[in-house]
């Protein structure tokens, strides 16, 4: 029997749709670019970026920084994430710093308004400002990196580097805790809704309704943790000797090459700030 194109096919339902075995299964999609970047080549270029902005310690650099990674989350589709988490964490660091430093600046000398003790400095407003551009870049890479990295790859290359398992365990842990209590907190939610329990509404209600939360969460962490234990000490997690995986994660030559320019480009950057700052040497 032959399909359309008069070759042979192998079977009647491909023979019936004219198409071959090949055509059915489909090609195999091409891999995007965060699937084919390695773990420890975004770790690296995460936290060499978050080294070189806070050594360069440029406003601008800091701002251009931020709406690149910015700009990054939307193109990979997780800036619904990067962006909320990061604006919780910034938002209230971001308000300390324009109270300690834009009312309360000794150095500075323009004076924009006065209450008592309390000055709006020009100067103080400015370091302020340049103090949170600086700390929104780790913030943001370090978002990006943990909502964009594939765990599982991660703990396997850690795993068959020489760091020892429980530290890939532990990074993994953290990278997964704030999202696995999210979908906990959402799923218990959904069950006692079920059961007549309202928990939306007012301020009010929900912080009543916090306890009732809190009790199933802290008894599910719980149980979540010793079921871990147990399949780790059936894994041989803390014996000694050589492990096997059954991931394979590719690294590329580029990708090493690329790591290592980076980290020779944080420790240049922060070897200039130090000489910078000796005396008589950063004149």
């Amino acid at each position: 029997m032959r399909c359309r194109a008069g070759r042979p096919c192998s079977s009647r339902s491909s023979a019936g749709s004219g198409c071959s075995p090949a055509k059915l299964r489909g090609t195999p999609k091409p891999k995007t670019v965060r699937q084919r970047l390695h773990p420890l080549t975004a770790l690296t270029a995460a936290a060499c970026t978050a080294v070189i902005t806070t050594a360069a310690s440029s406003w601008v650099l800091s701002i251009t920084v931020t709406a690149a990674v910015a700009l990054g989350a939307v193109r990979l589709g997780v800036a619904g994430r990067v962006l909320p988490a990061a604006a919780v964490i910034l938002m209230p660091l971001g308000l300390s710093l324009l109270m300690i430093h834009g009312l309360f600046f000794p150095e500075g000398s323009i004076v924009l308004a006065e209450w008592g003790p309390a000055r709006v400095t020009a100067e103080g407003l400015a370091f302020a400002g340049e103090s949170a551009a600086r700390t929104a870049v780790p913030v943001l890479v370090f978002l990006l990196f943990s909502f964009t990295v594939s765990v599982p790859d991660l703990v396997t290359v850690l795993t068959m580097g020489r760091l020892a398992p429980r530290v890939g365990f532990v990074l993994a842990s953290t990278l997964t805790l704030l999202p696995a209590i999210a979908g906990r907190l959402d799923r218990i939610r959904q069950a006692q809704e079920a059961r007549g329990l309202v928990l939306r509404g007012g301020l009010t209600s929900r912080l009543a309704a916090t306890r009732l939360q809190m009790v199933p969460l802290v008894v599910a962490l719980t149980s979540d943790a010793a079921s871990r234990a147990q399949a780790l000490d059936a894994r041989g997690f803390g014996g000694p000797g050589a492990r096997s995986s059954y991931r394979e994660v590719v690294d590329s030559p580029a990708q090493r090459r690329f790591r290592a320019a980076t980290l020779l480009a944080a420790a240049c950057m922060v070897g200039f700030r130090l000489v910078q700052s000796l005396p008589g040497l950063g004149r």
